[in-house]
């Protein structure tokens, strides 16, 4: 697929990234240029912040669509095995080798290879992989033969690489064979404006066929807009496939999403009602201004109209909440 032209709002929605917070734009911001490119990409981010989603994204939105886009957990393999289902091995190259087997290598031929949680990858592994890297070449197990590559390769990990290849952990020239472009996923507590809009996102996707897509409740809604979701987006995914499921009703209410406390994960108690209902207007004015401003493509007139407010009070809201009204221009591609 060609996406010369794309620019940051068609790429999101051909690719089904939702969001408009600040911090995830800036993540984001390089994804149409980064997938025109065929070097190799490092996606950190915290466990289920949806770094597969950002690597299928700029697969599938890359010359490399055709092709397949392969995924492998590099810590789900001991490490006597993880080589041969890397490079694939040949008859009798190890014990129980029954016969010839390409590797995952060669599967993604043409297209994408995604490494997750690359930290866990064995050393020996990763001197191997490193050649792959180099000179796109490899060897299955048991074989005398090289055989070429062509392979983009997209590491994902949630661990500090850099503090690894200080240590040793890590070899430093993999880690910069594998950097050539780096993308940092923001934890979900810190877009907490797009805790809304991928709620309304799984509400769609789970819902009963015949049923209808229920609602959220307002306690609902309050609750996952106060809460810190350790579990990032997929923890949010979770919630709301919960909810889907044991509502009785149309609504789905505080009790039916099962968080932890609905409240921030910090734990801190609230000493009064005065502090509690401050910190709750906090949170609502700030998810209806986010709201109003994606709406409204972020024009403080006609969010201002719409809000029926004064367009000077209201743009010192936006300012107070630190809303930059640029970052709407765009809106969100939703599926």
């Amino acid at each position: 697929m060609d996406n010369t032209n794309y620019g940051l709002g068609e790429f999101q929605a051909q690719a089904k990234i939702i969001g408009h917070a600040p911090a995830f734009l800036r993540a984001i911001e390089r994804l149409p240029a980064i997938a025109r490119s065929d070097a190799a990409v490092i996606i950190a981010g915290e466990s289920g912040t949806g770094k597969e989603l950002i690597a299928r994204a700029i697969h599938y939105l890359s010359r490399r669509a055709p092709s397949a886009f392969v995924a492998i957990n590099c810590g789900s393999f001991p490490e006597s095995l993880f080589e041969a289902e890397l490079f694939g091995h040949e008859r009798g190259a190890f014990t129980n080798a029954q016969g010839r087997r390409d590797g995952l290598i060669a599967h993604a031929d043409g297209g994408t290879l995604f490494l997750d949680e690359v930290d866990s990858l064995p050393l020996k592994a990763q001197i191997n992989l490193l050649r792959v890297l180099q000179d796109k070449r490899f060897r299955t197990l048991g074989s005398n033969l090289e055989r070429q590559s062509d392979v983009r390769f997209v590491a994902a990990t949630n661990a500090a690489v850099g503090l690894m290849v200080q240590s040793g952990e890590f070899r430093a020239d993999l880690f910069y064979r594998l950097c050539v472009f780096s993308i940092t996923l923001p934890p979900l507590r810190d877009r907490r404006e797009d805790i809304l809009s991928l709620a309304e996102h799984f509400l769609k996707k789970h819902a009963p066929a015949l049923s209808g897509v229920p609602e959220l409740s307002p306690e609902a809604r309050d609750s996952m807009m106060l809460y810190d979701w350790p579990g990032n987006v997929r923890e949010l995914e979770n919630a709301i496939i919960r909810g889907t499921h044991l509502r009785r009703t149309g609504v789905i209410g505080i009790e039916d999403i099962g968080l932890a406390a609905p409240a921030r994960a910090d734990c801190r108690i609230v000493t009064s009602f005065k502090e509690a209902k401050k910190e709750a207007m906090a949170a609502f004015e700030r998810e209806y201004l986010c709201r109003l401003m994606s709406e409204h493509r972020g024009n403080i007139t006609n969010a201002a109209r719409a809000a029926e407010k004064d367009r000077r009070d209201f743009g010192k809201l936006v300012k107070k909440h630190q809303l930059d009204p640029k970052h709407y221009l765009v809106r969100r591609g939703i599926a």
